[in-house]
Parts: structure tokens; C-alpha cells; sequence
């Protein structure tokens, strides 16, 4: 009896089998992609529902098989290429304004990377506590909150150590671990971190700054503006000192507003609902940041709008769409005189983006950082 033959399924058996045979003889049938394994199930389905179709189409002749195994080498080299981690790519631009989602779930503090913990003589016997994961790369130095310490980027630190920055973060004067000095000379915040810098060695930096910390960014790119490759001002007001500015800020906040709790004030309603551990250990933190009673360092410069506009250091603006302080209106009113300036508003964030949602702040910074750097 004459077996009846199907052309097309012929010709899909036979690609089946000459693609099975060139990915053995290349050792990477492994890595094989989602086309070739469906191109198999269809191979599995002909083979056991077609039983009158001819089994052996023709062998693949020896010039194919030298070829297959000739090219091993590049297979098994491209494999490897992609079965090995990669780093994120970074984008090449940045929209006007860009809008993070927010991240609905939450882990513990990650691992720290190792740091270097030293006790630095910024003058006048005051010591402050920094650490530094030490490395080749550009350095980030990490400026924090009035409520907050040297202690609270444990979600910062290890994510951009890994991304090949040297991490540089302290405590400033009467905070978690540094000394408070004299009460008659309380110095300046800048003063301090050109200190810092300068004994470790770094030339030119990052610098971030959340909340009050964002102060002391803007001062320090005013006074120090060779020094810095980028400047990051994360929800905070940035230290304007523009009376109608200042004036309409004081306005949003209601009458009582300093003895809410802290928690309520720096922290989104979305984060206190659903991570309420979160907020514990954020409490825990910021019960520790302090020494004692506030300590008031001046400025060295006073930033009006004509000083913003003279800033040429690459920036970025950001803030959470729930931020009490310096909700999106206070964020635009600012940066609009940044010249150059990148903004982002992070969904579902409070006043402490960097600890409610941690995966947006850091993919910003880290898109900034390098955008910054290729600038320079």
C-alpha cells in the first residue's frame, strides 16, 4: 500500500530535526529559544499523530554538520553572553517629567555592602560619623533627612554600591553616633562635608539630599560647584529662601502641625496602611537620629531664585505625590529655575520617598547619575 505524503509536513520534521542536530553539535541546545522549542512541540506532534508520514526525510549531509560544529565556539561564547546577569540599562535621555510607579510590596533592609566606619575631625574637636564602601568608582555622598541619621539608607546603600558608586554617608552634627560641638558654634552644614570629602579623598561627587538634607545640597553647589558631577534635591524645599515662596509653603500646613506625629507628617497614607512593620522600623530609626535638642546650622549662601539660576551642575528634582511638605505645585515652582533641571514624581510616596519606595528613588537616581555623568 502506497503511503500518502504531505510536502509541508515533511518540510516541518525536517527543520525540526536539522535544527535539533545543529544545536547539539554547538552544545547549546539548552539556551535554545521559545521559536525552536515550539518548532520541537510541533516536531512531538507530527511524530506521534501523523504515523503514515515517511520517518527518515534525507540526512543531513557532512558539509552541514562540519559547519554546525565549526561554529560551536560562538555558540557556546553567545550562551553564555545571555544566561549571565546584566546590569539595567541606563536610558540615554530623560522625558521632561517623568512619573515612577509605586512598588506594592516591601522587603526587610537589604544586606548591607561592607563599609569603613571612622569617627571624622570636621574641626573644633567635633567628630562626625561616616562610613564608606570604599571602590575605584565616582562617589555618591548621602545627605539626610532632620529626622533621619547616617543610619537610615540601608536601602540605598548596598543598590548603589553594587552599581559601582563608592557610598558615602554621615550623620551631621547631633545626630545618630556624630558629636553635637559647641552650642555657641554650630558651624555650617557645607563646611562640614567639604571636610568629609576632603580627608577621604574625593575629588568630585554626587551628592543627594532628602529633605532637610536637600538644603544643603543647593548650598554646597553654590559655594562648591566644581566639586559636584551631579546634585539630586529629593522631596525638600531645597533651602529657598524666597519670601512668597516661603509664605505659601507655611500656608498648606495647618495650625499644629509640628506636634502630629512624625510618622504621620514624613510618611504617605499608602505606606502607613500597608506596611505597618515599615513604619515601626522607620519610627525605631528616627527615635535614634538625634542627640538632643534640634541643632541649627546656617547657610552659606542665601538661595533666592537668581542664585538657582546660576547652578550649572547637572540636577534632579523629585517628590511623592502624597508629600505633605513639598507636594508636586512647591517641586515645579523650584526646579523651574534650576537651569536644566530633571523632575519626577514618584506615585504613592510621602514625604521620605527614599524609605516608602525605595525601587523608584533608586532607579532615579541611578538613571540621574548617569545621565549626569556622560554629560560631564
Amino acid at each position: 500500500m502506497m503511503l500518502s505524503f504531505d510536502p509541508y509536513i515533511w518540510i516541518y520534521k525536517s527543520k525540526a530535526r536539522e535544527m535539533r542536530m545543529a544545536a547539539i553539535a554547538r552544545g547549546a541546545e539548552g539556551c535554545l529559544g521559545r521559536r525552536f522549542r515550539c518548532v520541537l512541540r510541533f516536531r512531538h506532534m507530527i511524530l506521534h499523530q501523523e504515523k503514515d508520514v515517511p520517518q527518515h526525510p534525507p540526512a543531513m549531509g557532512r558539509r552541514a554538520i562540519l559547519a554546525g560544529l565549526a561554529a560551536a565556539p560562538a555558540a557556546l561564547a553567545t550562551a553564555a553572553a545571555e544566561t549571565s546577569p546584566r546590569k539595567p540599562k541606563r536610558p540615554s535621555s530623560w522625558a521632561p517629567f517623568r512619573l515612577e510607579p509605586a512598588q506594592s510590596s516591601w522587603t526587610a533592609e537589604p544586606e548591607q555592602v561592607p563599609a569603613t566606619e571612622r569617627m571624622i575631625d570636621v574641626g573644633d574637636g567635633v567628630r562626625l560619623w561616616t562610613w564608606d564602601t570604599g571602590g575605584t568608582g565616582p562617589a555618591v555622598v548621602l545627605m539626610h533627612a532632620y529626622t533621619g541619621s547616617g543610619a537610615t539608607w540601608a536601602y540605598q546603600q548596598p543598590v548603589f554600591a553594587r552599581a559601582g558608586y563608592r557610598v558615602v554617608g554621615y550623620s551631621r552634627r547631633g545626630h545618630f553616633r556624630s558629636d553635637r560641638g559647641p552650642e555657641d558654634r554650630p558651624g555650617r552644614v557645607i563646611d562640614d562635608l567639604d571636610a568629609i570629602v576632603t580627608q577621604l579623598g574625593i575629588s568630585r561627587f554626587h551628592l543627594v539630599g532628602t529633605a532637610a538634607g536637600g538644603f544643603n545640597v543647593t548650598d554646597y553647589a553654590l559655594s562648591h560647584p566644581g566639586k559636584l558631577i551631579s546634585l539630586t534635591v529629593a522631596s525638600s524645599l531645597g533651602g529657598v529662601d524666597e519670601p512668597d515662596f516661603v509664605a505659601t509653603t507655611d500656608a498648606i500646613l495647618p495650625p499644629g502641625w509640628r506636634q502630629l506625629p512624625s510618622a504621620f507628617r514624613e510618611l504617605g497614607p499608602s505606606y502607613r496602611a500597608a506596611n505597618p512593620e515599615g513604619v515601626q522600623r522607620w519610627v525605631e530609626l528616627e527615635e535614634h537620629a538625634m542627640t538632643g535638642p534640634r541643632l541649627l546650622q546656617g547657610k552659606a549662601n542665601r538661595i533666592t531664585w537668581d542664585a538657582l539660576r546660576t547652578v550649572r551642575t547637572p540636577a534632579m528634582m523629585l517628590t511623592g505625590d502624597a508629600d505633605l511638605y513639598f507636594p508636586p505645585a512647591r517641586l515645579r515652582a523650584v526646579a523651574a529655575h534650576l537651569p536644566g533641571c530633571r523632575t519626577a514624581l514618584i506615585a504613592e510616596a510621602g514625604h521620605a520617598a527614599f524609605w516608602e519606595q525605595p525601587e523608584a528613588f533608586n532607579r532615579l537616581i541611578l538613571d540621574h547619575l548617569a545621565l549626569s555623568a556622560r554629560a560631564g
